[in-house]
């Protein structure tokens, strides 16, 4: 995947499409700095390369908001701009009712073994990840999870 982003950058650079030449950079940057953070340097898998690129896109939205905020219309396009970029190389979002259903269905066979609270919480965040797979955001789970539950 990364051979991918950077064969990309180098069309866009071609393209002289500066968002995507930015925010390429800005993305193989991001990896690079994940592979070398730690005590030794790390080759990262597909899967640990997608999440980068949802932290950056998480990121990115975070600062359209608060440049729309801050009454700066420019900088807010530019940074959806980006996230868009970033949105290409991320897997498809799960479907919210496809979400509900695996929440529900898990959270029926935890409680069914008699857990509760946050060790439930646990074993049902980590089942629905599993099957829901890189489509689904960690915190919306979380979110889905903690209301089936009672929890919170």
């Amino acid at each position: 995947m990364k051979d991918g982003l950077q064969a990309d950058l180098t069309e866009a650079i071609r393209a002289r499409d500066d968002v995507r030449v930015a925010t390429l950079r800005m993305a193989l940057a991001a990896i690079t700095k994940a592979e070398v953070a730690g005590k030794q340097q790390v080759q990262l898998s597909d899967a640990e390369i997608v999440g980068v690129l949802r932290s950056e896109q998480k990121k990115r939205v975070e600062a359209a908001g608060m440049y729309e905020q801050g009454g700066r219309a420019d900088r807010a396009d530019r940074e959806r701009a980006e996230a868009d970029v970033l949105a290409e190389y991320l897997p498809p979002a799960i479907d919210a009712a496809a979400l509900d259903a695996i929440v529900a269905e898990e959270v029926a066979t935890v409680t069914a073994t008699g857990a509760t609270g946050g060790k439930a919480m646990g074993a049902v965040v980590k089942a629905v990840k599993e099957r829901a797979g890189d489509g689904a955001d960690g915190a919306r789970i979380a979110v889905l999870v903690k209301t089936a539950l009672g929890i919170g």
